[in-house]
């Protein structure tokens, strides 16, 4: 079991930066890939970004060279560093993990076993 809270969204006019947060507790002895995944109101969920327990990071296209996941392994900390943003990023964002590889397929399908409530991002024009 692993337990995810994430914090840092809010409202930007377009061209800001936000930076996301997602604590995770529990079973983290194990090892584990962590993501964010974000959703908009009616459209599928999407994955983001993913870093796995190696230090292998993999960012998909709606954030790609805008977005920067990292990650505080010892203390079980995963960040998105969101610059240049635009409205389309409106969602609302989740960490998610998983004791799987999630760098790939589970990446693009979202379907993490672990996943945080989601915080709010908003950007206007």
């Amino acid at each position: 079991q692993i337990n995810l809270v994430e914090s840092g969204g809010g409202s930007v006019q377009a061209g800001g930066s936000l930076r996301l947060s997602c604590a995770a507790s529990g079973n983290t002895a194990v090892n584990y890939c962590m993501a964010w995944v974000r959703q908009a109101p009616g459209q599928e969920r999407e994955g983001v970004a993913g870093f796995d327990s190696d230090g292998a990071t993999a960012h998909l296209d709606p954030g790609k060279g805008r977005f920067t996941i990292s990650r505080d392994i010892p203390n079980n900390f995963l960040y998105l560093q969101m610059d240049d943003l635009k409205p389309e990023d409106t969602a609302r964002y989740y960490c998610a993990a998983d004791y799987r590889y999630c760098l790939g397929t589970l990446l693009l399908s979202g379907d993490f076993g672990y996943w945080g409530r989601g915080t709010q991002v908003t950007v206007f024009s």
